[in-house]
Order: C-alpha cells, then sequence, then structure tokens
C-alpha cells in the first residue's frame, strides 16, 4: 500500500531509503507478464472486480502467498483441479533425509503418492499449487505436456488505488516511465 508519491514521501521523511512497489511494475508494459494477462489484471483493478486473496495453502513451502483469482490461471479453483499435478521444475523441493547418508527432495505440489512415497504425508498436499511451473507460465515461458500448456499464477499486492492514475479503460496499459513520474509526484492525481 505505498505505492504513491504521498507515502514516498512520508517514508522518506521518517528515515527510509524506498518503498516496496512490486505490484504497480510488475503490471506496466515493460514488465515480463504476458500482455494478455497484464491486460486483464488491470481490466478487473480498473472495474474493481480484480480480487488479490492471501493464499496459505498455495506455496509447497508453507509461505503465505498472495495470487489474483483470475480465471484460467491455476489461482483460480476449477483451473487448479483440472491440472495434472507435477513437479518437474524442482525449485521449490524440500530436502529430506533418506537414511543416514543420502539426501532426497520432495515438493507437496508434485503427485500425492509420490510426495507420500517419499516420507511426506498426504494432508501437506492439500491446496499446494506448483508455483515453479505457473510463475514460468506468467512470462510466457510455460511448459506443454501432452499438448497442455501450463496455467499462470498471478501474484501481486492487494492495492491497486494507484491504477487509475496511469490506466483507464481506454488506455489500459502504461509505461515504467508513467509509474516513476507518479511516484515522483509528476503525474499526481492521488
Amino acid at each position: 500500500s505505498q505505492a504513491s508519491s504521498t507515502k514516498l514521501k512520508e517514508a522518506l521523511e521518517l528515515g527510509a531509503t524506498g518503498i516496496q512497489v512490486g505490484s504497480i511494475f510488475a503490471f506496466c508494459e515493460e514488465s515480463g507478464i504476458e500482455p494478455r494477462w497484464k491486460t486483464e489484471v488491470v481490466r478487473q483493478a480498473l472495474s474493481g472486480e480484480l480480487k488479490v486473496e492471501t493464499d496459505f495453502q498455495a506455496s509447497p513451502t508453507g509461505y503465505p502467498f498472495k495470487v489474483a483469482r483470475i480465471q484460467e490461471t491455476i489461482a483460480d479453483k476449477e483451473t487448479h483441479q483440472k491440472r495434472e499435478r507435477v513437479c518437474d521444475l524442482g525449485y521449490l523441493r524440500q530436502a529430506f533425509a533418506r537414511g543416514e547418508a543420502d539426501i532426497g527432495f520432495r515438493c507437496p505440489g508434485e503427485p500425492e503418492e509420490q510426495f507420500e512415497s517419499k516420507g511426506g504425508r498426504k494432508c501437506d498436499t492439500a491446496g499446494k499449487m506448483c508455483l515453479c511451473n505457473g510463475l514460468l507460465a506468467t512470462i510466457g515461458l510455460g511448459q506443454t505436456r501432452n499438448e497442455t500448456k501450463e496455467s499462470p499464477i498471478i501474484t501481486a499486492g492487494e492495492n491497486f488505488e494507484f491504477i487509475h492514475n496511469l490506466a483507464n479503460e481506454s488506455a489500459p496499459s502504461y509505461q515504467a516511465k508513467q509509474v516513476i513520474d507518479y511516484l515522483e509526484g509528476q503525474l499526481d492525481h492521488e
């Protein structure tokens, strides 16, 4: 909730050296998110439809993860249920001891039977999403398996108050330069 020139100024006056402004840059033209998903997030934010929720189950690491509930992404329950459980990238796997001298890796986002065969508990797989595949699909690098393309997962902060200062229905995109101008107070419509 810091993406404004007012909040930046307040933070600097309190001695901070900056503010966190991920979402405002994530959906600008220059970001790596696929244009289709940027446009949909901006459209929903402008109309007030955008729902960003903290999902305590999504991440295989157990860390709370903010997701935009957008159809055709794996944060959409129907899309998530249709997805074949697979963990083939393994960036968020957990190490576990396999005997006294061996280490194995498992992920609660992999098939339940596979996770259990590695000593994991089935209850730990409930609601887990494959963030590795989902995040790569968000930037257009989703894998295709059996003619099925991986669905993205859109992460964002909850505050999109900035959006009406940078975009509108007839011009639903904005550039990083506009973001910087806005944060410096040169586009102040706050």
